[in-house]
């Protein structure tokens, strides 16, 4: 019987989310950069330059790292998450530098919103963690409008991504970073399963890419060593490794699909 996914982290390290220091941080250090341009040039691709009329949901906001990332492109931004402490949070920082976003308290298996009310709805780095993420995809279909954007990052689920997020971040003592069962290798999906799963919904995937460091393995291992020594933080940790766009989708994934129904 495998282990029961630990979402409670979202509650009890809440406060971390914009802390340098902290291995939640690593979402706007590390992986941002490599997601959000590539966003930005989809939303752009189909709303133009001037996205201030774009609707755009972040399910799984989390403290809002990427929700604040949207915002910033002048859409019109809605974040929902199940975690009351987090949403407070995320809630805190937008008003702190004066976004306006629409932070919910909610299930990403059951929207409080009406159908077809987003031109855009973003689901990155959540899958994984839902049992039921079929029916998060369900939800985002129903409430984007036809024509609407469908964007998501995850983890693919191969011996690599087992060997490198489960065994040496999560179980080795050298060179974990994240609490127990912060992910469940049975839990990630394949791309053949997510693309699948979104056309059931009536949704096509334009386009899908990969996540890379950059760097060799010694240099990634010896900065990984760097920030357990506490020589360095995850903040810092993140803009080294930062993920880049690459072909292979055997690790990290991202992509978009449209709503053509």
């Amino acid at each position: 019987m495998e282990p029961a996914i630990n979402n409670r982290i979202y509650d009890e390290l809440a406060d971390t989310w914009w802390d340098e220091k902290a291995f939640l941080h690593l979402l706007k250090a590390m992986v941002n950069p490599w997601r959000v341009p590539y966003f930005k040039k989809a939303l752009t691709k189909y709303y133009g330059h001037d996205l201030s009329k774009v609707r755009l949901l972040d399910i799984g906001c989390g403290g809002g790292v990427l929700t604040e990332e949207f915002a910033r492109m002048s859409c019109q931004v809605a974040g929902i998450d199940i975690s009351p402490r987090s949403i407070a949070v995320a809630q805190a920082h937008a008003d702190h530098n004066g976004l306006s976003i629409d932070y919910r308290i909610g299930e990403a298996t059951s929207l409080p919103f009406e159908a077809g009310s987003f031109e855009a709805v973003s689901c990155c780095d959540m899958l994984e963690h839902v049992p039921d993420w079929k029916q998060v995809v369900a939800e985002a279909a129903r409430v984007l409008k036809p024509g609407g954007l469908f964007f998501f990052d995850t983890i693919n689920r191969t011996q690599k991504s087992k060997a490198v997020m489960i065994q040496g971040l999560q179980e080795s003592s050298f060179t974990r970073l994240m609490p127990d069962n912060t992910h469940i290798w049975e839990m990630f999906i394949t791309p053949d399963e997510i693309t699948t799963a979104l056309r059931a919904q009536g949704m096509t995937v334009e386009d899908m890419q990969g996540g890379k460091i950059a760097k060799n393995p010694l240099a990634t291992l010896w900065d990984v060593r760097q920030q357990k020594q506490g020589r360095i933080t995850f903040g810092e940790l993140g803009r080294r490794l930062e993920l880049k766009l690459d072909k292979d989708l055997s690790l990290n994934y991202l992509g978009y699909a449209r709503k053509t129904m």
